[in-house]
């Protein structure tokens, strides 16, 4: 596993980011190698990275790989979930994981770690405990008032999500996902009705931190992200609201010795900014906000990522124009995309499990737009569970 020729290895879920990560590797003189599992990600920009696997994104697959190309390093962040999975067997395999550490990719994903440093920079987050079995959930119940959010750690989407009314539902939901999930932690969250949900997304390279956008989320917290309107910039914060999210990602993003990209998402309730879980890597909303201000941030991040810069180097570009003055014009809005026609039998209400299956954008000038108080009028307040 010793250095190779100059080249990096991807995992790559999001199309934006997979162009934009890998051409900032081949401008920093490097070779790309990208694995990814789906053509139609690159059927567009096929001659972007040097290399191309189309392989399914399991360890299994990634690790004959990296034998056969001996690499510099990987980089995790940019392939979603999926990929950030990965970090713990490259890391066991001394695999250099370019850009934020295995340690701290595993104190964000940790909830007990990860509350613990909260708590150590003061920062407000859901009660929650971590539980291995249906009697433990039980006794935290006691503590916890209803409704409770219950969860297995690590997973995808959502993904056996679900928020409870009582007891009968805790012992069976949590006796579910024992039984789907039998070596991961149960986590139990104090869940926060009818909360406002935002989320920031930022780039560090270990010393400053850039906040690349803030949005606020038109569904109330409890839906998941994926399914829910995101509006950038914020519609209805207050500055001061603004300022605490913007505070706090700051906060995280030094104390986890980010380098690269972090999304942290946030609910709000009662004028106090709660911390939800903190995502070192790059979330569906970076494209989002890259195509919405115009500004290549995946390309800053990844050469951040490998060392070629730092933020303060960003300076001025040819047209005299800061790197990082992003385009504004009025509001752009996430739009969740469904396939709810192709798949009639499924449940149409949302809930903290995903059920989309892609988002567009949309640009309105103000907030009198009639897009957008459709949305908002007609936005779902009802939680499926």
């Amino acid at each position: 596993m010793g250095a190779g020729p100059n080249r990096i290895g991807q995992g790559i879920e999001f199309d934006y980011c997979c162009v934009h990560g890998t051409l900032a590797v081949k401008e920093a003189g490097y070779e790309a190698i990208m694995i990814n599992c789906n053509p139609e990600t690159v059927s567009t920009d096929f001659d972007i990275a040097d290399k191309l696997y189309f392989e399914p994104v399991f360890w299994e697959h990634i690790y004959d790989i990296i034998l056969h190309e001996q690499p510099e390093g990987v980089i995790v962040q940019l392939g979603g979930q999926t990929a950030l999975k990965l970090a713990e067997k490259l890391n066991r395999y001394g695999i250099k994981i370019i850009g934020t550490s295995y340690d701290a990719l595993d104190l964000a994903e940790d909830r007990e770690r990860f509350s613990k440093l909260l708590r150590e920079l003061d920062i407000p987050y859901p009660e929650f405990t971590a539980v291995r079995s249906a009697e433990e959930a039980y006794n935290v119940a006691k503590d916890l008032e209803f409704p409770l959010l219950v969860r297995p750690s690590y997973v995808l989407g959502g993904q056996r999500m679900k928020i409870v009314l009582n007891e009968e539902e805790l012992e069976q939901h949590v006796v579910d996902v024992l039984n789907d999930f039998p070596d991961n932690n149960i986590l139990i969250d104090r869940f926060l009705d009818q909360a406002i949900e935002a989320e920031a997304d930022a780039i560090c390279d270990g010393e400053n931190v850039y906040i690349v956008g803030i949005m606020e989320h038109i569904e109330p917290a409890g839906i998941h992200s994926g399914d829910s309107h995101a509006v950038l910039p914020c519609f209805s914060l207050s500055p001061m609201l603004i300022e605490t999210i913007a505070r706090y990602t700051k906060k995280i993003a030094l104390a986890l010795d980010t380098v690269g990209l972090l999304n942290i998402q946030f609910a709000i309730k009662d004028n106090t900014v709660y911390v939800i879980e903190a995502n070192p890597r790059a979330s569906r909303t970076v494209p989002f906000i890259c195509k919405a201000y115009q500004k290549p941030y995946i390309n800053y991040a990844t050469k951040i990522m490998i060392g070629n810069k730092k933020l303060k180097d960003f300076k001025l570009d040819k047209t005299a124009t800061s790197y990082f003055v992003p385009v504004k014009r009025g509001y752009a809005i996430k739009i969740p995309v469904f396939s709810f026609n192709k798949f009639p039998n499924v449940n149409k209400e949302l809930g903290p499990e995903m059920k989309s299956t892609g988002e567009a954008i949309y640009f309105i000038k103000d907030l009198q737009d009639e897009v957008f108080q459709k949305i908002y009028d007609e936005r779902n307040l009802y939680l499926s569970r």
